[in-house]
C-alpha cells in the first residue's frame, strides 16, 4: 500500500480498489445503515464541498461530537478533505474538563448531534470562538445548519478540486482522556496519521477486505484507510466495562468479523460471559486491546474463545504516540507471564519498526535536549522516551506541557511517555507503571506494575493498586485490593494474610505490609481500565492514619 501525504487520500484509493465492498455497517439505530466504499467516498466529498462552502475549510478547527455510525465516518473524512481540523474530545471526561478543552482549542465550528448542540448552547461551550454550527439530526432552538443543508450545498457546488492539506499541516487535535493528569490537546499532522495507518497495517498484517468490530471510536476511523469493513457495535463507547456481551458476540458471528478492538475492561466482561456460556469465535483471528496492561488471566480467558489461529495483541502507546510496541497473547501466556508474576513488570513487546524506544533516568522536570548518553542499559528501570513518524510533536496551546513531555533532538522531537520501564536483552520493552505514580519511600522506590502483578496472582483478587500515602520520599506503600465477586467479608482476614505472604516472597513487594479492600476501583472513562490511583490514595490516607 502506498503511503499517503494526507490521511484523506486513503479513502478514494480504497473506493477505486473495492468500490462495492461495504465500508461501514451500522445495523442498529435511527441513522444506521450501510455505506460502500464508493458511497462513503461520494458522501464525504459532497459533505466536504458543502462544509467548505459554509466556511468550514482549510485550517478551521471544528469540534466533532457525533457517536459512532455512518455520519461520524463520512464527516471525519469530509473534514480531512476540506482541510479543516477536527477537534476530538471524549464526551465522558466530565463537563468541567470538556468546557476547558473546548475553551483551550478555540474552535470556530461545532458539528454535533442534538444532545451535544443543546449542551453546547446551554453551558456556553466555546461561545467566544464559535461562528458556525451543524446539527446531525433534528435541529432545535439553538439554530445553525443541518447536515442535510451541508449535503445539499455540497452536491450543488462546482466540481472543483478540494485543496488538499500537506503532510506537515495540522490534521486534528485529539484530547487525552485526562486519566493521569489534565486533558491535553494532541496536535496530529497528516504525516502522523499516515504513519499510524502504515504502522498498524504492518504490525497486524491487515489486508483490505477484513471486517472489524471497533469498540473505541477513534480507532475505528482508521478502518476505511486500511480497506476494512467497519461493523459498528451497539454500545456506549464511554462505558466498555458495562457492555452487554451479546451485543459484541452476536455481530462478530453474524457478520464474520475477523478483527476486533476492545479495552481490557471490555475483554474481561465479554470473556467472562463467553466462558460461562460456552461461546466459540473461530473466525475472530485478531483481537487488539489497549488502554492499560491486560492481565494474563483476562488474556487466557478470552483466548479460550478464539480458534487455533486466533490471538490477542496488546499494543503499547498513548494518544501522543501510537503504536510504540506490540506483543501477542501467545508470547505473554507462553513466556513473559511467569516473569510478570514474579515482579518483572509487564512485557509490552518489541518496538514497532518505525519507533526508536529509549529508557532514560527518571525526572519530574523538563529535559533539555537529547543526548545518546542519556540511554540507560539493559534491565535498568527508567523513563520511556520514543521517537518516530507517528510520534506527535506538540500539544495545542500548552507550552508548559510541551516543555515537560518533549525533548528536542535536532529537527526531531522525542516524546516522554510518562511511563517507567526497561528494555530487556532481546530488545523488548517492559512497562513498570506511570512515573507520577511511583511510591517513593525513605528506603527506596516502588513501581506500581511489578508490585501489583505479584498480588494479582491470588485467585480471589480481581485487581490491585499500589498507592503511596504521605510525602514523596517518606511515603507508606499501601496495597488497595478489589476482590472477585463472591468473596465474603469474613474471608478478608484470610485473603489479607495470604497476600502479605505472597508479598514477602518477592523482593520488590516485601516493603508492602498494609492492605486495604476497596469495593470498586475508580477507572478512566475512555477504556474503563486505567486505575485512578490518585483517588485511591486519597481514599486510603485517612484509613491508614486513622
Amino acid at each position: 500500500m502506498e503511503v499517503k501525504a494526507n490521511i484523506a487520500e486513503y479513502l478514494p484509493a480504497m473506493a477505486a480498489r473495492q468500490p462495492d465492498a461495504t465500508a461501514i455497517l451500522c445495523p442498529w439505530g435511527r441513522r444506521g445503515g450501510r455505506l460502500s466504499f464508493r458511497e462513503l467516498e461520494e458522501r464525504s466529498t459532497a459533505l466536504a464541498r458543502g462544509l467548505a462552502a459554509f466556511g468550514i475549510g482549510r485550517g478551521v478547527r471544528t469540534v466533532l461530537m457525533v457517536p459512532p455510525g455512518l455520519d461520524l465516518f463520512a464527516l471525519a473524512f469530509a473534514l480531512f478533505k476540506a482541510g479543516a481540523v477536527p477537534v476530538l474530545v471524549d464526551p465522558g471526561i466530565g463537563l468541567p474538563h470538556l468546557k476547558a478543552c473546548l475553551a483551550n482549542s478555540a474552535p470556530e465550528a461545532f458539528i454535533g448531534v442534538p444532545k451535544a448542540q443543546a449542551a453546547r448552547s446551554l453551558l456556553g461551550w466555546a461561545r467566544a470562538s464559535l461562528r458556525i454550527t451543524v446539527t446531525v439530526g433534528r435541529r432545535g432552538w439553538w439554530g445553525g445548519l443541518g447536515i442535510d443543508d451541508v449535503l445539499a450545498r455540497g452536491r450543488a457546488a462546482p466540481l472543483r478540486e478540494l485543496g488538499a492539506s500537506g503532510p506537515d499541516e495540522v490534521a486534528a487535535i485529539v484530547f487525552t482522556s485526562g486519566s493521569t493528569g489534565p486533558p491535553k490537546g494532541v496536535v496530529y499532522r497528516h504525516r502522523n496519521f499516515s504513519a499510524q495507518v502504515e504502522a498498524i497495517r504492518e504490525a497486524y498484517a491487515i489486508e483490505p477486505g477484513e471486517i472489524n468490530l471497533p469498540t473505541f471510536p477513534l480507532f475505528a476511523l482508521f478502518d476505511p484507510a486500511l480497506g476494512m469493513t467497519t461493523v459498528v457495535p451497539e454500545m456506549d463507547p464511554t462505558r466498555p466495562a458495562r457492555v452487554d456481551p451479546r451485543k459484541i458476540i452476536e455481530p462478530v458471528v453474524e457478520h464474520g468479523v475477523s478483527i476486533m478492538f476492545g479495552s481490557p475492561a471490555l475483554l474481561d466482561t465479554v470473556g467472562r460471559w463467553g466462558v460461562a456460556h460456552g461461546i466459540r469465535l473461530p473466525g475472530l483471528r485478531r483481537v487488539i486491546s489497549a488502554g492499560a496492561p491486560v492481565a494474563p488471566a483476562i488474556l487466557e480467558r478470552f483466548q479460550s474463545l478464539l480458534g487455533p489461529g486466533g490471538a490477542i495483541h496488546t499494543p503499547y502507546g498513548a494518544t501522543e504516540a501510537l503504536p510504540v510496541a506490540t506483543i501477542s497473547s501467545r508470547e505473554i501466556l507462553g513466556e513473559t507471564r511467569a516473569a510478570t508474576a514474579c515482579g518483572a513488570g509487564t512485557c509490552v513487546g518489541q518496538p514497532v519498526p518505525s519507533i526508536d524506544a529509549a529508557v532514560i533516568a527518571i525526572s519530574d522536570e523538563p529535559v533539555e535536549g537529547w543526548r545518546e548518553e542519556r540511554r540507560l542499559g539493559v534491565g535498568e528501570i527508567g523513563e520511556i522516551v520514543v521517537s518516530g513518524p507517528q510520534v506527535t510533536r506538540e500539544y495545542f496551546n500548552a507550552p508548559r506541557h510541551d516543555a515537560l513531555a518533549k525533548i528536542t533532538d535536532g529537527d526531531a522531537v522525542r516524546h516522554r511517555m510518562g511511563d517507567v520501564g526497561y528494555l530487556d536483552g532481546q530488545g523488548r520493552l517492559w512497562f513498570c507503571g506511570r512515573a507520577s505514580q511511583r511510591v517513593r519511600m525513605a528506603a527506596g522506590t516502588l513501581f506500581t506494575e511489578p508490585c501489583e502483578a505479584v498480588f494479582n496472582t491470588h485467585p480471589q483478587v480481581r485487581r490491585s493498586a499500589l498507592v503511596g500515602v504521605g510525602e514523596p520520599g517518606s511515603q507508606l506503600p499501601v496495597l488497595c485490593v478489589e476482590l472477585e465477586s463472591g468473596v465474603r467479608p469474613w474471608q478478608r482476614r484470610r485473603v489479607r494474610a495470604e497476600l502479605l505472604a505472597l508479598g514477602a516472597c518477592c523482593e520488590a513487594t516485601r516493603p508492602i505490609t498494609t492492605v486495604l479492600f476497596h469495593p470498586g476501583f475508580p477507572v478512566d472513562i475512555r477504556h474503563n481500565a486505567k486505575i485512578g490511583r490518585r483517588a485511591l490514595g486519597a481514599w486510603a490516607a485517612p484509613r491508614v492514619r486513622g
